[in-house]
């Protein structure tokens, strides 16, 4: 050792011993003077009454062995002699010879010493002064390099501007090449001079390659932008090279993400057009770079969207979604679809490639943000698809899109299901068969108040319930899912005007079926409609004085009141064909309103209010209040409306008024009758229980 201690007296032959113990206590393992004390335990307190011996027979009991003082003392001198080769081992092993054995002072693997646990940071440390000098190395050498650059790259000898523009390539491989690089605007203008006038493969490939590495950083972007590098990137769509593609797509991505002004540079250059007709080529990933570029293009922009439909864009991205199994890909062009198909133009377009069907296919995916996008397009286009044939599958994949946790996807497939279902018997009749009405009143019950999902689900359960073969089968459906309260209640707080008009028209559609008409008295539905036909009539009254007063009328979330009062009438109209029903309609005071519906400007209002009168009397009950609300001199004007509707119930209304008149009274509506515009034939030729066949709109 360097320094050694001379203080005190000798040490005695049991001071050696305890030495000799002390280091033995490190279970036989020598280090070289650095001790980690991972394997050291608390000094413990023992008897002084113990002797050596018996701590020695303690220790050798449990496998450890022992060594003379000589042995310690020439294993302290070896190691001490390699302490530093142990420590260059582990922080710079390369600098040590080939073949040299370095002892280990490691004994168990699973706990390293304080050396090799030194060994990892210094490591670190070390690479990073070296990097650091490789840094500046690369700064400097670009700096210099670069004035050099510019001339070359300028030169007329197309040879010496391929080998500066390659050489330009490998500097800004390396960081500190690159900051230099978009720091020197000459440089960069020089690249895109070259990009734009040299046919030479090695040029383009190189001075591209430069703006590539660049534009991962914004002030790569930038100068590119400055330096009008947009337009000779846009020339670069046309190489037939797929380097230099890649290069000019993935580049012009960047821009478009990140650099403000580039859009609208890409646009003026043409790049719209070049990027949809590389839409016909087979790399997924280099598609799914062009579809995204195309997506930030047309986004927000009409002038966009009409240059990718002249360019056949929607054909080609249709395709796309019908050959293509790579998610990021199927991904980025639903998202272009969903932003054309806002666009009125695109729309019918992208129905008529089959953009339906080929949407249809996703949505059993297990990718969410595909299979949403995918919805949100069909729900776009699907107002303009319902003609369109051979959608089984769609309506099969949307009825079990209903039953799916995520709300937006739920939202979507009955919306969906709304339009495809709008006058169109076919796709009625394939989501009844589908059991798409239990479906859709499991939707409803559980939407709750998230009237996003219950408007669309009871207009599509409304189109499903009337006008095609098996209609009956579907107000059947209703009843016996427990449909009915469910959809009663949402005539009430807080469901706003467009669910309201909705299910109006619903229960409409199932009071067809005399089986629901008890359930539907039941449950409140008749004076739920009596009471809102009562305040949407007041207020369209107060609506109809403010515009006389010259001010202009706002309709509540878009719905005029007047739809309101013709929806409650003609639900009613159809549940007054049962007896019951009508006794409870005339215990509720209405008949004085549907007899002023009588004088509305309205022919659809006039018909619905003829309609329930005439059901109603059918009792004699009904036929006298009617009579006592001073309707007759109305309807004998009616009976020359020029609705056929309205004057056949006019002329019933009447005709069932005078059953119990005089024979004079009953004489003179007979010469009435004769001289109105409707032969007595064509209105009395069936039971005057059933005028004129019912109006029905999905």
């Amino acid at each position: 050792m360097a320094f050694q201690m001379q203080a005190g007296p000798p040490r005695s032959k049991q001071d050696n011993s305890e030495a000799l113990m002390w280091q033995q206590g490190g279970y036989g393992v020598l280090d070289s003077g650095v001790h980690s004390g991972a394997t050291t335990g608390a000094h413990s307190i023992r008897d002084e009454e113990m002797d050596d011996g018996s701590l020695l027979f303690d220790l050798d009991s449990q496998g450890y062995s022992g060594f003379t003082t000589d042995q310690v003392d020439e294993m302290n001198a070896e190691l001490n002699v390699t302490r530093s080769q142990r420590v260059r081992a582990a922080m710079f092993p390369e600098t040590l010879d080939e073949g040299v054995e370095i002892p280990s002072t490691q004994f168990d693997p699973s706990v390293p010493t304080a050396v090799q646990r030194l060994a990892e940071p210094a490591q670190m440390l070390k690479h990073a002064v070296v990097n650091i000098i490789n840094y500046q190395d690369d700064a400097d050498l670009a700096t210099r390099a670069i004035p050099e650059l510019i001339k070359l790259l300028n030169d007329e000898d197309q040879v010496i501007v391929s080998n500066a523009a390659m050489m330009v390539h490998q500097l800004s491989k390396k960081e500190a090449a690159r900051h230099a690089i978009m720091s020197n605007p000459q440089l960069i203008a020089a690249l895109v001079r070259a990009i734009s006038s040299s046919n030479d493969l090695d040029t383009t490939k190189g001075a591209v390659g430069t703006l590539h590495n660049l534009s991962h950083h914004r002030q790569g972007l930038l100068a590119i932008f400055k330096s009008g590098g947009i337009p000779a990137l846009v020339k670069l769509l046309s190489s037939p090279v797929e380097t230099v593609l890649f290069y000019g797509i993935t580049t012009l991505h960047n821009l478009l993400l990140h650099q403000d002004g580039s859009k609208m540079a890409v646009r003026l250059a043409g790049g719209l057009q070049k990027m949809v007709s590389l839409l016909c080529k087979n790399n997924v990933k280099f598609l799914a770079i062009v579809t995204d570029c195309l997506q930030i293009l047309a986004y927000g922009n009409q002038e966009s969207k009409l240059i990718i439909l002249a360019s056949q864009g929607p054909i080609e991205l249709v395709r796309i979604m019908r050959s293509y199994d790579y998610e990021k890909l199927l991904w980025t062009t639903s998202r272009v679809l969903k932003v054309l198909s806002v666009c009125g133009s695109n729309k019918p377009a992208i129905v008529e490639a089959g953009g339906m069907q080929a949407l249809s296919l996703h949505l059993g995916h297990p990718s969410q943000r595909l299979v949403l996008n995918c919805l949100w397009t069909l729900r776009n286009l699907s107002d303009a698809a319902t003609k369109v044939d051979g959608l089984e599958g769609l309506l099969q994949g949307l009825v079990n899109s209903l039953s799916s946790e995520d709300g937006n996807i739920v939202t979507c497939a009955a919306g969906i299901l709304s339009n495809l279902t709008c006058n169109n018997q076919q796709n009625k009749v394939v989501v009844c068969q589908m059991n798409g009405i239990e479906a859709l009143v499991r939707t409803v019950r559980a939407a709750g108040d998230r009237e996003e999902i219950t408007e669309p689900a009871v207009c599509a359960l409304r189109h499903l319930t009337s006008r095609h073969p098996v209609s009956e089968m579907g107000q059947n459906a209703i009843r016996l899912s427990y449909g009915i309260p469910v959809v009663v209640k949402l005539m009430q707080p807080p469901s706003r005007w467009p669910l309201i008009k909705a299910v109006i028209g619903l229960i409409r559609n199932l009071a067809l079926c005399p089986a629901n008409h008890a359930p539907l008295r039941e449950h409140g539905a008749i004076a739920r409609l009596v009471h809102l036909l009562m305040r949407a009539y007041q207020d369209s009254q107060r609506r109809t004085s403010v515009s006389s007063g010259g001010s202009t009328a706002l309709y509540p979330d878009g719905v005029r009141m007047e739809e309101i009062v013709e929806g409650t009438v003609g639900a009613l109209h159809i549940l007054a064909r049962e007896s019951h029903n009508r006794a409870q309609i005339r215990g509720m005071n209405v008949i004085s309103i549907f007899v002023q519906l009588l004088y509305h400007e309205l022919e659809n209002v006039q018909r619905v209010a003829a309609g329930v009168l005439c059901e109603l009397a059918s009792d004699k009950e009904g036929a006298d209040m009617i009579e006592r609300e001073g309707a007759t001199t109305t309807l004998t004007e009616l009976l020359h409306s020029r609705n056929e509707g309205v004057a056949t119930y006019a002329a019933a209304i009447l005709f069932r008024m005078s059953e119990d008149k005089s024979s004079d009274y009953k004489k003179r509506l007979s010469m009435e009758l004769s001289n109105s515009l409707f032969d007595r034939e064509s209105m009395w030729g069936h039971e005057m229980g059933g005028p004129p066949p019912d109006f029905q709109v999905d």
